[in-house]
């Protein structure tokens, strides 16, 4: 079967959605911990989030274009700060939740039982049952003409990982945690370890 830009195009709205936000495959789902100006803690589900580079250590994710309001974006641009928070087995029901537009001064976190917690008087929440806990510094937003979305960059400030998931060479197991993959806008994997490689090296 092939499916050309007309095809795709002709598509359904919501079927079409459904069929592109597949294509890029498993991705690590995680909940954007941010709080408002005015107080309000606030926690969003992102599968947009990516590594982008290692020194200085950032992490990049995408935001839906900012036509409406985006408590999540407002929120980090206003404070500056954010955080992840692994998802895992033991409570992505309640995360995928968190993608539901909740009317604003109602918080995520009272809205679905995820307790919150903070961490070494950083300003956003974290989640109290993640495995792993990244904090950021907002450092830039981009504006993504081709498709109005915005990409947050951000530079990690401090990371609360369970010791047992933290291996010598510093490979994080996140797999042990039981985090959880997602394939689309509501679909949800578990995650095996296949195995670890050697780093792969050109031979004749």
């Amino acid at each position: 079967m092939i499916l050309n830009r007309d095809d795709i195009e002709a598509m359904e709205k919501r079927q079409r959605t459904c069929l592109i936000n597949c294509l890029s495959g498993y991705k690590s789902p995680m909940l954007v911990g941010t709080k408002s100006q005015s107080g309000v803690d606030n926690l969003s589900l992102f599968s947009s989030v990516f590594h982008l580079g290692a020194n200085p250590p950032l992490i990049g994710m995408i935001s839906r274009p900012h036509t409406v309001v985006r408590d999540t974006l407002e929120n980090i641009i206003g404070t500056g700060v954010y955080t992840l928070n692994l998802v895992d087995e033991s409570f992505f029901q309640l995360a995928h939740q968190c993608s539901a537009r909740y009317p604003q001064g109602e918080s995520e976190f009272e809205g679905t039982g995820i307790e919150s917690e903070f961490i070494n008087d950083f300003q956003a929440p974290f989640v109290l049952q993640s495995a792993l806990k990244i904090a950021l510094e907002l450092k830039e937003v981009k504006h993504l003409e081709v498709n109005k979305t915005e990409l947050i960059i951000g530079e990690i400030k401090f990371i609360e990982i369970d010791e047992e998931l933290l291996a010598e060479d510093g490979f994080a197991d996140i797999a042990k945690a039981g985090a959880v993959a997602s394939v689309g806008l509501d679909a949800y994997h578990r995650v095996e370890l296949a195995d670890r490689l050697a780093y792969a090296k050109y031979s004749q």
